[in-house]
């Protein structure tokens, strides 16, 4: 996972995520019923980015998300601030006050923006946290002009050119989609239909957990950035393993990975709320809803 880690901590982080820590680790105008404004540089600066305390994250809009809305951000489920979600354990509709520091174009601080609800974040089929802000994306822009991006309603096909943005360190890494892997395993947790990156061009580090995968053709969030094998290992944490159709199991030293979140769409209902019972919706449920 591309959680931010100092050297000094870095034993003492991984130690209390193998033991299922609970603790997260430590890094980290009147408005109008329109659209906001759309994306001008796909990929190419820091619009609707976010900064988290040890992520990245980005402010992101549905396809036919209001100006009037409340606004959301999206990060990986492994940077919730509560500590990273179980193998199969899906969080709800969850009282938050995180905050995020939004990004100008340039990089620049624009302002913080803070969450009063955690609508979803599992860690299991994809790796992903939605959070519900207290203000619209109308009253954002008003205040910081920070305008959103915009979630993608398809899977990125192989050879899309992409760019994974990151808020944390204010870097931006460009290359193309490699390939969908089937499954994804690291430490318990199992990934589907996971995003692999085309290198050289996309050497992810940690505190880029959570970055959005930018569409450099259309300025839409195909994914969200969230793990890499680092040391060669197997199917371990900050290790994952690749499984093909057939269960092949393959390790690719030095490969960097994001998560699907095209998803959402499928749960989602026309007042543009999740409805993890509505039928088709692709996204893991809590046990008591599966």
């Amino acid at each position: 996972m591309r959680l931010f880690r100092t050297f000094a901590a870095t034993t003492v982080a991984l130690s209390a995520a193998l033991l299922g820590s609970s603790q997260a680790l430590a890094v980290e105008a009147t408005p109008q019923a329109s659209a906001p404004t759309a994306v001008a540089a796909p990929g190419a600066d820091f619009t609707g980015i976010a900064a988290l305390s040890n992520c990245s994250g980005s402010l992101v809009r549905y396809a036919e998300s209001l100006s009037t809305d409340s606004a959301l951000i999206l990060t990986n489920g492994h940077c919730y601030e509560g500590g990273m979600p179980s193998p199969g354990q899906v969080l709800v509709n969850r009282s938050s006050s995180r905050s995020f520091t939004l990004l100008r174009p340039s990089s620049s601080n624009a302002g913080t923006v803070r969450a009063n609800r955690l609508l979803y974040a599992t860690m299991t089929k994809t790796d992903v946290s939605l959070y519900r802000l207290t203000e619209t994306y109308a009253a954002i822009q008003s205040r910081l002009n920070v305008t959103p991006l915009t979630l993608a309603k398809q899977s990125p096909a192989p050879g899309a050119g992409m760019a994974v943005v990151s808020g944390y360190w204010k870097r931006i890494y460009t290359c193309s989609v490699q390939s969908i892997i089937p499954e994804l395993r690291e430490a318990g947790w199992v990934m589907k239909s996971s995003i692999k990156y085309r290198q050289p061009g996309c050497e992810t580090i940690g505190g880029t957990s959570g970055s959005p995968i930018v569409s450099t053709s259309t300025g839409e969030v195909i994914g969200v950035n969230n793990t890499g094998n680092e040391d060669g290992g197997r199917c371990t944490l900050n290790n994952p393993c690749e499984v093909d159709a057939n269960g092949n199991i393959t390790v690719d030293q030095g490969a960097a990975y994001g998560q699907q979140t095209w998803w959402l769409y499928t749960c989602l209902t026309a007042t543009r709320t999740l409805d993890l019972n509505k039928a088709g919706c692709q996204l893991a449920k809590p046990a008591r809803n599966r």
